[in-house]
């Protein structure tokens, strides 16, 4: 029951709630990135969601535009702003995908959306990470991938996470994964 009804009424409910609850630090968010982005406060990304649809996630955009002289990005470190390392540090740049939420592209607690290119990749076990809605969170996360570099022994072990999620998926596991995730936000910024 939960899992073809309710969790969808839980997202939108909980995601509205704390768009809300959220908005001044949104707001203000917005504007400092305005501010160290030459305008450009968010970051869209493609990503395959549900049965592999393709949608834009939205992300507090960290770093600036800035190129060298051939008109390559600089590296990250070199473009990551003060505020947008702070932003990120804190997961706040995740909060936008609320938006993601709300609109029923994404729900709360699910397998991270990877990127596009991926898809080839998967066996047909993996794919059905794509049979539920990405999250803003979920199992792999508060299991240490939280930020973690994509290489194949990472990729392996996302995979292996997603897939128990989603053959394990109730709401006292989802409650798990929230406070899971609020602790490691905490601990990891260390505020």
């Amino acid at each position: 029951m939960y899992k073809q009804h309710f969790k969808r009424i839980i997202d939108f409910i909980v995601a509205f709630v704390a768009f809300i609850v959220l908005l001044p630090i949104l707001v203000l968010v917005t504007i400092l990135l305005m501010i160290a982005n030459s305008g450009k406060p968010f970051f869209f990304q493609t990503r395959p969601g549900k049965n592999e649809k393709l949608f834009n996630i939205v992300k507090f955009k960290t770093m600036t535009d800035a190129k060298d002289s051939k008109g390559n990005l600089l590296p990250d470190a070199e473009r990551m702003t003060k505020i947008g390392s702070f932003v990120r540090k804190t997961s706040l740049d995740e909060l936008p995908q609320l938006i993601n939420v709300l609109i029923g592209d994404m729900s709360l607690i699910g397998p991270r959306p990877l990127l596009v290119e991926y898809l080839p990749l998967y066996n047909k076990e993996q794919k059905k990470r794509h049979n539920i809605r990405p999250g803003i969170t979920g199992w792999a996360q508060v299991n240490g991938l939280r930020g973690a570099t994509p290489n194949p022994e990472n990729m392996k072990k996302r995979m292996e996470y997603d897939l128990w999620y989603l053959n394990n998926w109730t709401i006292w596991l989802d409650l798990y994964i929230i406070f899971k995730t609020f602790y490691a936000v905490f601990k990891h910024a260390k505020l």
